[in-house]
C-alpha cells in the first residue's frame, strides 16, 4: 500500500487537474469519483478502478477489500480535503478509466427498446437529473447527441448520484443518431412545439426514442424533420416550456406507463 503525505506530490497535483480540466480527463482517459456508493456503482457498471485514495482512520477495511485490484493509496486528511470536489464523500475517492461510449457499442435489453436522446445539453445538473430519470425508468440507453458537456464532469457525476454508471450512455452527433435509430427501426418522438401532437396521444409501446433539446433553442431541424412524430407537453400557464430534465421525466414515464398496460 502506498502513502502520500505531501500536497506537492505530482500524483496529487494530477488529481486536481483531472477534477478541474475536461481536456486533462480526455487526454488521460481518467476521471475522479468520490464516495463509496458511487465508486461501487462504477465498478458494477464495468468501469475499471485504477487507483483508490483514502484517509486510513476513516476507512472501512471491508470496503477496501472490494478493490484489491486497484492501486491503494493512503493520504492525509489535509490532502483529501484539498483534492475532494465535495465536502461529504466518506474520505474515499477513486481514479476511474474511461469507458467507450460509441454508437456501435450499444446493446439493447429489449426487442422494443426505450431510449432517451438529449441534444446539446450544457448544464451538468440537467444531464445528471436525466440520468437519474433514465435509471428509475430502466431505459435501454441514454444518447447524448451533439454533446456540449463532458460526461465525466464532477458535477454530472454528483448530480446523477452515480447514475452515470448505471445507464448505458452513448455520445454521437445528431446526424449519426438519427441514422442509427432509423436503421434500427426505432420510432423517433421529438419534443417540440412545431407541428406536434400532445404527448399522451402517441403510442410508445414499440421501439421508441424520446428526444429532448435545450430550453433556449429546442431541437435542431433534423430532429423535427426526421421524427416519426413531434410531440408536446401542453402548458396551462404563462410559460411555454419546462426544464428539460422535467420534460424528459414526464415523457419517459408516459412511455413506461403505456408499456405496462
Amino acid at each position: 500500500m502506498k502513502q502520500i503525505e505531501s500536497l506537492q506530490n505530482s500524483f496529487i497535483k494530477n488529481i486536481l487537474k483531472l477534477q478541474e480540466k475536461s481536456r486533462e480527463r480526455k487526454k488521460q482517459k481518467l476521471f475522479v469519483v468520490e464516495g463509496k456508493r458511487e465508486i461501487q456503482l462504477a465498478k458494477k457498471g464495468g468501469f475499471h478502478i485504477s487507483s483508490l485514495l483514502f484517509v486510513e482512520e476513516k476507512m472501512d477495511t471491508n470496503f477496501l477489500d472490494e478493490f484489491l485490484e486497484a492501486e491503494l493509496i493512503q493520504v492525509t486528511k489535509e490532502i483529501y480535503q484539498r483534492i475532494a470536489y465535495r465536502e461529504t464523500t466518506e474520505n474515499v475517492l477513486a481514479l476511474v478509466e474511461f469507458k467507450s461510449v460509441e454508437l456501435n457499442d450499444i446493446r439493447f435489453k429489449n426487442d422494443n427498446p426505450l431510449i432517451l436522446v438529449a441534444e446539446s445539453i450544457e448544464k451538468p445538473g440537467n444531464i445528471g437529473a436525466m440520468l437519474r430519470t433514465a435509471d428509475a425508468a430502466n431505459v435501454d440507453a441514454v444518447i447524448l447527441a451533439n454533446p456540449k458537456t463532458d460526461l465525466f464532469n464532477p458535477n454530472v457525476i454528483r448530480s446523477s448520484v452515480g447514475c452515470v454508471f448505471t445507464n448505458q450512455i452513448i455520445m454521437a452527433s445528431s446526424e449519426e443518431v438519427v441514422t442509427f435509430l432509423k436503421k434500427s427501426g426505432i420510432n423517433i418522438y421529438s419534443a417540440t412545439l412545431q407541428n406536434s401532437n400532445e404527448y399522451t396521444k402517441e403510442d410508445y409501446t414499440h421501439g421508441s426514442a424520446i428526444v429532448v433539446g435545450t430550453e433556449a433553442s429546442g431541437l435542431t431541424q433534423i430532429w423535427r424533420d426526421e421524427a416519426t412524430q413531434n410531440i408536446n407537453i401542453p402548458m396551462q400557464g404563462e410559460i411555454d416550456s419546462l426544464n428539460v430534465s422535467v420534460s424528459a421525466a414526464i415523457l419517459i414515464f408516459e412511455a413506461n406507463r403505456q408499456r405496462k398496460i
